[in-house]
């Protein structure tokens, strides 16, 4: 089966923001409208073999997320039954972890 990716709200202004921060360091429209494109190319991958993605484990479980790294970037997804949801995109130095799983650990 080769899946639809859908990007959610949150991860299509993560990707705008990846846009901003590539042109930002080259100062270049081209370029950062390059890597853009080559990192959707990265995510696109994953239609017909979805699972081959990072699995994604908080605390020893599997979460239910995915994740594909491009360059400093890592966009994070889950299969649907007939689609790929794209979640969120972080630059890996980002404590990505803590901003996916805030809300589980707030009763503590």
């Amino acid at each position: 089966m080769i899946y639809k990716i859908r990007f959610s709200p949150l991860a299509q202004k993560d990707m705008d923001k990846v846009w901003d921060d590539v042109f930002e360091a080259s100062k270049e429209i081209d370029v950062a409208s390059k890597y853009v494109e080559d990192f959707i190319q990265v995510i696109l991958g994953k239609k017909e073999y979805p699972e081959s993605g990072i699995p994604l484990c908080y605390r020893g479980l599997f979460t239910g997320y995915y994740s594909v790294n491009f360059k400093a970037y890592k966009a994070f997804y889950r299969i649907k039954e007939e689609y790929i949801e794209i979640l969120r995109i972080f630059m890996m130095k980002q404590d990505y972890i803590k901003i996916l799983f805030e809300n589980l650990d707030s009763d503590k």
